[in-house]
């Protein structure tokens, strides 16, 4: 048997001289975890199936645990346990006074559990079928007949652009009940466990899997994870384990030929750093949870179901520490990494603080504050490598939290105070937005917070935020380093909100542009009397609100370039009498799968799932994936229906402003939607995965749709007038155009991702745990570019500007590569490839060869021309033929 130490001691390590005459032995953890490949699924599989590699380390006294590699099904954690009980089991302590304080070492040998890596790609909820219109379009057989009246009368685009500075956040959009057409219903199919809030609930938020299938899935703080542990995993806790991973912990997938990028890289999950548990915990442990904001929720452990809570946890997005709160429970601090040594200070952090240095197997230190309010300190004794346990109840807060280089000074003055909540606010003038962050806290009210930025925050923070920037960072899962910044607010700054973008092809450099020559007008002209001439009714009219909503905004598209770009304002009217009796089935209420709103959750969903029984009916609709994808495109559309014709607005108000509401509700003070459903403001982007639990949390596959969510917003607000709504927009298209750079689109530049990551350029899907480049629907190389580039819209530049545009180009379509893309992804990629060449991209759209199943079903010819004319210089005359019907066309370089 070797005594294992491995002290890091304030004031240097003085124990050397005490255990001279044992033998010392450092065990370095080197995370034996194999690099695995996804085992992509073969059918569109809505159950989870989850295979997973496990290595564990064992010491070599735990002759009885049978090593375990492989788990096929069931619960995540199930198969992920140790042998011994912690609560009963002992090791043999040695306990001496150093300078620091008084240490309890371990003398015995374990090996430090290493979590598991999951080896598939998760698809419950997620369907996999491709989110392109793939359907026949008929050619029409008749031409659209131009209306003998006109009902158009442009809106004052500007109405909702001018100077304010008030809250944008403050008020909400709406507060009474969604449309009568929109039926009621009290029942959801995913059960709302353990909540104990009232009221709307969001269900896209990073705490979900609290209140999700077995409920000890993840979730992600950044820079900490937390987990019920629920009795299993090395520690055999009932409390919450804490854990952080390093970017040497990380495993990546198979490394591509052409670019040099790995495929995939994820973080071990399962992994016990910190387990803050109670002596009153066991088996009949209830987890519940209320509180539950757009940016935290507070997790209860109970006894029992019946019984107060043991333990509360206010778990904020950023929070330095974990904290957890003790109202006379006796504390357990468990691991399932195990420890090396337990120091306690001779010095308490500040009055009132005791403080311990928890040295773990891996070579990792963390560090504990114990802020008593009321009865003794905290008095922890080590009963084995696994579990140090409180002689007495205790009544105050408990923080934890990782050290690293420079941090314990921080931490130290840091201590004693903790996040409930953030407030988010923010104003608008001229081009220039900004968004603060105010925390609330509780516990020593007078120590100023400890908060983790992201290198988004980072990057437009005003000047006094960044002057409270100190140098105490932490590896993050999947968002580069985090910055510890010691504020009790933070505010960012964005200067280039797009308030000249309106419904016409815009640059950031040139801005809207709808001038075009008249030869190149009278081109497009006959093709947009060919496409408003298909049946827009019919095309419109789809089992899903998301192929609907697609549908819906290509010929809103259309219409928009017939008036605005075209001039033609009779063909305009004609097409847009169409759209509105095709929006109208929807506003009505008389879909296929008409909306519902549910009480249970709170928010208007497909009623696809209560009627087939698919969970993954309509892309998850029903649990809340895509919300932002799905109603946006209904926003956009009506923000162009109500551009046009404004007397339309206050009949159909009510409809699309309960849309915005369910994906984008700003205030708390609308109590029928949880706030920000979809956006995440800490993350400054989306996440689109709704109810179903998941051991990499979050995630989203398109960031070009999550950015036209934001778009519809700023489009729809400008319209009704709602200057607020459009600010909002604004701010969030400039949000994502900065966190976009850092998490999804990536170039050469970047140093936010892992340098042999980056050459992917873009996601695929970013999780809170990993990032996959790959889509939910198969592996094709445009399906995975693509993803991010559709809808092309008049926003698109500003999210994916012109350089990372040209990077992906060169990476994988250049030199002829895009011509042997076939259906609609080439169009995609070709519309896509108009922000760098549009000659080159109004070439092939111009092109007599030009097939139309090269056309997603969501996208149109028109736009495409329109969106790529602009800088065409029209050289040769070309003859161009749909439908039978020809005439002349002009073709650019």
């Amino acid at each position: 048997m070797f005594l294992l130490l491995v002290l890091t001691l304030l004031q240097g390590s003085a124990l050397g001289s005490v255990l001279s005459e044992s033998k010392r032995h450092v065990r370095h953890n080197k995370h034996p975890v194999a690099a695995v490949q996804l085992q992509r699924p073969a059918t569109s599989t809505l159950t989870l199936s989850i295979t997973v590699t496990i290595t564990v380390a064992l010491a070599k006294s735990d002759k009885n645990r049978s090593p375990l590699t492989e788990a096929s099904s069931g619960t995540p954690y199930d198969h992920y346990f140790s042998s011994f009980d912690p609560l009963t089991s002992t090791a043999s302590v040695v306990t001496t006074a150093v300078p620091s304080g008084t240490a309890q070492i371990l003398v015995s040998e374990k090996r430090p559990g290493t979590g598991f890596v999951p080896s598939s790609l998760e698809t419950a909820g997620h369907v996999t079928r491709q989110p392109t219109l793939r359907s026949s379009i008929s050619q029409p057989t008749t031409l659209l007949s131009t209306p003998l009246t006109e009902s158009i009368i442009l809106a004052n685009p500007t109405a909702a652009t001018e100077m304010f500075s008030h809250d944008i956040f403050a008020e909400p959009i709406a507060t009474e009940l969604p449309p009568s057409s929109i039926t009621r219903r009290k029942d959801h199919p995913a059960p709302r466990l353990g909540i104990e809030s009232t009221g709307p609930i969001s269900t896209n938020k990073f705490y979900a899997n609290f209140f999700l299938g077995n409920q000890n899935c993840p979730s992600y703080l950044f820079p900490y994870a937390v987990a019920w542990a629920q009795g299993k995993g090395a520690s055999a806790s009932w409390g919450i384990s804490i854990s952080h991973v390093e970017e040497r912990q990380r495993v990546f997938g198979q490394v591509s030929p052409a670019t040099g990028a790995a495929q995939y890289y994820i973080n071990p999950v399962g992994i016990q750093s910190v387990c803050i548990s109670a002596k009153e915990l066991g088996p009949n442990t209830t987890l519940t949870s209320d509180l539950l904001t757009d940016f935290s929720a507070r997790i209860n452990l109970r006894p029992t179901a019946q019984a107060p809570p043991a333990i509360q946890f206010p778990f904020v997005q950023g929070s330095a520490f974990v904290s957890a709160i003790f109202n006379g429970s006796t504390p357990l601090i468990q691991t399932g990494v195990f420890y090396k040594t337990v120091t306690r200070s001779t010095k308490d952090a500040k009055s009132g603080v005791t403080k311990y240095k928890l040295h773990l197997e891996d070579g990792a230190t963390w560090l504990l504050y114990a802020h008593h309010t009321r009865g003794d300190p905290l008095d922890l004794q080590v009963i084995n490598n696994g579990l140090a346990q409180s002689k007495g109840p205790f009544h105050g807060v408990i923080q934890v939290a990782k050290d690293s280089r420079n941090a314990e000074a921080l931490y130290d003055r840091a201590c004693g105070t903790y996040p409930v909540g953030v407030e988010l606010c923010g104003n608008v003038k001229d081009t220039t937005g900004s968004y603060t962050f105010k925390f609330k806290k509780a516990g020593m009210l007078m120590t100023t917070l400890a908060m983790f930025a992201l290198p988004h925050h980072k990057s437009s923070f005003d000047n006094e935020t960044r002057a409270r920037m100190t140098n105490v960072t932490l590896q993050t899962t999947t968002k580069g380093i985090a910055t510890a910044v010691v504020a009790d607010s933070w505010t960012m700054i964005e200067t280039d909100l797009p308030l000249n973008m309106g419904f016409v092809p815009w640059s950031p450099k040139a801005g809207s542009v709808s001038t075009l020559s008249s030869t190149v007008k009278a081109f497009i002209h006959n093709i947009t009397l060919q496409e408003l001439s298909q049946n827009m009714i019919l095309q419109t009219n789809q089992n899903s609100m998301y192929f609907s909503g697609k549908a819906l905004a290509k010929f809103a598209t259309i219409v928009i370039a017939a008036h605005d770009v075209l001039g033609d304002t009779p063909l305009a009217q004609a097409g847009l009498d169409q759209l509105k009796i095709a929006f109208s089935r929807f506003s009505e209420n008389k879909q296929q799968y008409p909306l519902v709103y549910e009480s249970a959750w709170g928010g208007v969903v497909s009623s696809a799932t209560y009627v087939t029984g698919n969970s993954g009916a309509d892309f998850g609709n029903t649990y809340y994936n895509d919300h932002h994808f799905h109603y946006g495109y209904f926003v956009y559309c009506a923000a162009v229906i109500g551009h046009l014709d404004p007397s339309w607005v206050p009949v159909n108000k009510a409809f699309v402003n309960t849309l915005v509401r369910d994906f984008a509700n700003p205030s708390s003070r609308d109590k029928l939607f949880p706030v920000w459903r979809a956006f995440d403001w800490y993350h400054g982007h989306s996440w689109a995965h709704g109810l179903f639990e998941t051991l990499d949390g979050k995630d989203q596959e398109s960031s070009s749709e999550d950015s036209m969510a934001s778009y519809a917003i700023k489009m729809w607000g400008t319209v009704v007038g709602d200057r607020n709504m459009a600010a909002r927009g604004n701010l969030m298209l400039a949000v994502q155009a900065r966190s976009f750079r850092d998490y999804y689109l990536y170039y050469d530049n970047n140093t936010v991702q892992p340098p042999n990551f980056i050459g992917n350029k873009v996601a695929g899907i970013l999780f809170e745990n990993k990032i996959d480049h790959t889509t939910y629907f198969g592996m094709n190389i445009e399906y995975i570019q693509g993803i991010h580039m559709l809808p092309l819209l008049p926003h698109t530049p500003m999210t994916r500007a012109p350089d990372f545009v040209a990077e992906e180009w060169n990476t994988y379509f250049s030199s002829g590569r895009a011509d042997t893309v076939v259906g609609g992804w080439k169009g995609i990629l070709f519309g896509n490839y108009a922000t760098i060449d549009p000659r080159g991209a109004y070439a092939f759209f111009s092109t007599p060869e030009f097939d139309p199943s090269w056309l997603d079903g969501g996208a149109s010819l028109t736009w495409y021309l329109c969106y790529s004319a602009g800088e065409s210089t029209p050289i040769l005359t070309l003859t161009y033929t749909l439908a039978n019907i020809s005439f002349p066309a002009l073709g650019g370089l």
